[in-house]
């Protein structure tokens, strides 16, 4: 009987990778063979861990890693249930996470696929355990041992608020490995904890862009929809942050916003919404809260059925109206694009597709800055946008809110203006959702998050296949873009777009800025996101180059006649002095780019060049030599690899752009400027590559096509 044996693929959730490796059964088992505790080489028990300086020098407050069961007899590693309880804030200023795995314990279902089921600190106890983080398009399952910071007897950073339950300090350790340290979780926007606990895409909401009841009704619906809802108010300045309002909310600090609900007091209905504060302590003192007199008004079984507490656990009801006076933002992660929208009709998932890419940054080739440096903004990343499947006629709201021409500002604070108008029409587009998320900027105890956004242009049917220069992004305007700069993880915007072909173009505020980056649409089926390639031609032709001059060719004569061997050719060497002898003084070449010359002409098999080669060659060379100079503008004998792509399409040669980005790392080697030895190099490893493409027989190889055999052989 046959079976499927065919597994999940790898980073999905089914089958994650392993972070760093670590098989978390193969160690449990061997843990529990030897019994032996489980203790972590890639994630030690030590200072480096912790990643920040130990300020205090009272040794009595030193820190001390123990494990749960030397901590308190009854350690357990989930106590009945989870819930949002079961997590308060310690001496790390990591509230952006906490909050988020706060509104993660509301939704079991997703719950567990962060932190599997069947862990426990008492059956197969083996000091290991394990939990699953999304990254970039996979999830990745990361393996961690107990040991625990501690100080004067007490967990350091997250604790239970039963202190014998230790499910959420495991949790925060997990990540604090993915990250790099404990210290590297300092700081943050919720959207980045509720993305990697998800997969979904967050988005921020403006209290002030709905009306209290319509907020509510907003965040209701995409609670029953599986979102993770949180919200902050927001410090004016860095003084701010962490102050104490007099109603007891803390500026600048994450709230879960954790359920919505509606209460009868007398002949009024009032519309509650339920936080909770990471600290697991300062709770909001006003109307609603737990002890306040509104509820003497309420009836009891009201009160039992919204689970009323009124214990000091960071939980707690505020009115609608009271949370729209007094909040700013809210952030919502929503694991499928449906439940972004305020109705109550989701479209069915299975209508929808996502797409997602990988891409860098690179200095001085793919890093061009904002459209205010047109010289080099269109040399950052394309991503090419089909769009086809049409969604049905609507009100649509025109969701681009930056229709203006400062759109390449740098946002400093977020625009808290009060709910424009929009415009409406009606039309039918195609609905797609974009995110651009910038990778590993936690450094140690430091976030260095760039100024990122991207743009969206529609591309003609004319010139689609071709390579888009800088004239055309000098002639058109984007037709959707995610807004102002900003140094966050994250940007998103969804958009109504007619049908039709587009590109996004992903890029920092400031050119030669390097970094990773990964771009995702949702999108209706038949809706394709990819990469924007071109296949590599290469027209050059040789009998194009300029003529040498005579007075070169008695040079030519005079050096083979003073130097060459016996078979009358000469070395790299001697080729090297003849050249040079020729070049202005800042094009001469060195050793190195005359032996690949030698090796880029048809030798035989020999290391040396004859007469005729070495004058062929010089031709070539004064040929690249005039096309170099129109791109070095300040005649310094280099040129940006910026305009490598438009000097090689100058000699024939077209690239796209995974070809060029590599051209450039291999030769300008991560420089800003290419010196003329290293475009002579690039160019002749190209004519190489291609004319043994063109030679090739092996049909297989033929099919991959030019692009594959480039980026194959460039790296050698």
């Amino acid at each position: 009987m046959a079976t499927d044996t065919s597994a999940p693929p790898l980073g999905s959730i089914e089958n994650p990778i392993k972070f760093r490796d670590q098989d978390f059964n193969a160690l449990l088992k061997e843990c529990l063979t030897t019994g032996v505790l489980f203790s972590d080489p890639t994630f030690p028990p030590d200072q480096k861990s912790i990643g920040m300086p130990e300020l205090d020098p009272d040794p009595k407050k030193a820190i001390k890693w123990m494990r749960p069961k030397n901590i308190t007899k009854n350690a357990l590693f989930v106590e009945g249930t989870t819930g949002t309880t079961d997590i308060c804030q310690g001496q790390l200023g990591d509230c952006w996470l906490l909050a988020s795995l706060s509104c993660l314990t509301m939704h079991p279902t997703l719950f567990v696929k962060v932190v599997p089921s069947g862990q426990s600190m008492s059956e197969n106890y083996g000091g290991i355990f394990h939990f699953t983080f999304w990254q970039y398009g996979e999830w990745v399952e990361v393996v961690v041992d107990d040991w625990l910071p501690v100080r004067e007897g007490r967990l350091l950073f997250s604790y239970s608020h039963t202190r014998n339950e230790f499910w959420s300090a495991l949790v925060e350790k997990a990540y604090a490995k993915l990250i790099g340290s404990y210290g590297s979780l300092k700081g943050g926007n919720i959207s980045e904890g509720m993305e990697d606990f998800t997969g979904g895409i967050a988005h921020t909401l403006l209290v002030s862009s709905r009306t209290p009841r319509v907020l509510w009704r907003a965040l209701t619906g995409a609670l029953s929809r599986g979102s993770l809802l949180s919200c902050f108010i927001q410090a004016t300045n860095n003084r701010e942050i962490g102050k104490v309002t007099a109603e007891g909310l803390v500026k600048g600090h994450a709230y879960a916003i954790t359920d919505t609900d509606k209460v009868t007091r007398g002949s009024d209905e009032v519309l509650l919404l339920r936080l909770r504060n990471p600290w697991g302590f300062v709770e909001y003192c006003g109307p609603w809260s737990d002890k306040c007199k509104e509820w003497d008004d309420v009836d009891k079984a009201e009160k039992d059925r919204i689970e009323l507490k009124t214990t000091e656990d960071g939980e707690f009801w505020i009115s609608a109206e009271d949370f729209s006076n007094l909040f700013n933002v809210v952030e919502l992660c929503s694991v499928s694009p449906e439940t972004l929208d305020d109705e109550n009709t989701p479209v069915p998932e299975s209508a929808w597709t996502i797409s997602e890419h990988k891409g860098s940054w690179v200095p001085g080739c793919s890093a061009g800055g904002s459209r205010k440096n047109n010289q080099t903004f269109w040399k950052n990343p394309q991503f090419k946008l089909v769009l086809r499947e049409q969604d049905q006629t609507e009100e649509d709201e025109d969701e681009d809110e930056d229709d203006d021409d400062e759109d390449d500002d740098v946002e400093v604070t977020p625009n808290d203006k009060k709910g424009a108008d929009k415009t409406k029409h009606k039309a039918k587009h195609c609905t797609v959702l974009v995110e651009l998320l910038q990778k590993n900027r936690r450094q140690k105890d430091k976030i260095n998050f760039l100024y990122i956004a991207f743009h969206i242009y529609r591309i003609p049917p004319e010139l689609q296949g071709v390579c888009l220069d800088r004239n055309f992004f000098m002639k058109n305007r984007p037709v959707g873009r995610s807004g102002k700069y900003k140094a966050q993880r994250g940007v998103w915007r969804r958009l109504r777009l007619d049908p039709g072909n587009y590109i996004i173009v992903a890029s920092t505020f400031r050119p030669n800025q390097p970094g990773e980056f990964f771009v995702r649409t949702f999108s209706k089926i038949g809706n394709t996101l990819g990469t924007r390639d071109i296949n590599c031609t290469s027209d050059y032709v040789p009998v194009m180059a300029t003529p040498v001059s005579p007075e070169d060719q008695v040079r030519v004569q005079e050096a083979f006649d003073e130097v060459a061997a016996s078979d009358d050719k000469l070395n790299a060497k001697d080729l090297m002095d003849l050249l040079n002898s020729v070049l202005a003084k800042d094009y001469n070449l060195p050793l190195e780019t005359c032996r690949e010359l030698i090796f880029g002409e048809d030798t035989n098999g020999s290391s040396r060049l004859s007469r005729e080669q070495a004058e062929s060659l010089l031709s070539r060379l004064c040929n690249l030599q005039s096309i170099f100079l129109k791109f070095d503008e300040d005649s310094s004998g280099t040129m940006s690899p910026f305009e490598l792509s438009t000097a090689l399409e100058d000699l024939g040669m077209q690239c796209d752009s995974k070809v060029v980005q590599l051209l450039c790392e291999r030769f300008a080697s991560g420089e800003l400027q290419m010196p003329f030895h290293g475009f002579v190099s690039c160019f002749t490893r190209l004519r190489k590559l291609f004319a043994l493409f063109e030679s090739e027989t092996n049909q297989e190889v033929k099919d991959r096509g030019i692009n594959a055999w480039l980026l194959r052989f460039l790296v050698l």
